[in-house]
C-alpha cells in the first residue's frame, strides 16, 4: 500500500477549502442582492403571525377597529327576567 504523499493531501484540503469559500461567498453575494425581497418577505410573514388572518378595518366605514369589543346585545336578545319578591313568601 502507497502512502499518499504529503503534496497531494494538501492538494485535496485546499480544494476542500475553495468549494467551501465559494458557497459562503455564493451565499452572501444572493443575500446581499436580495436582501429587500427577504426582508419584505420576513416582515409579511411576521404580520400574519401576529394577526392571525384578520383583515384591517374600512376606512370611513361603520366597522370597529380589530380587537374592539361589542358591548350591544343583539337586537333579537331577550329582557333579563325580573326578580321575585317576597321569595315567595305570603305577604
Amino acid at each position: 500500500m502507497k502512502i499518499p504523499s504529503f503534496n497531494s493531501i494538501a492538494n485535496v484540503l485546499a480544494s476542500v477549502s475553495a468549494v467551501g469559500l465559494a458557497g459562503i461567498v455564493g451565499a452572501g453575494t444572493y443575500v446581499f442582492v436580495n436582501k429587500d425581497a427577504i426582508i419584505d418577505n420576513i416582515k409579511e410573514q411576521a404580520m400574519e403571525a401576529v394577526l392571525g388572518g384578520l383583515s384591517a378595518p374600512s376606512i370611513g366605514g361603520d366597522s370597529l377597529p380589530v380587537g374592539a369589543p361589542d358591548l350591544a346585545p343583539p337586537a333579537d336578545q331577550a329582557a333579563a327576567p325580573e326578580a321575585p319578591t317576597g321569595f315567595g313568601l305570603p305577604q
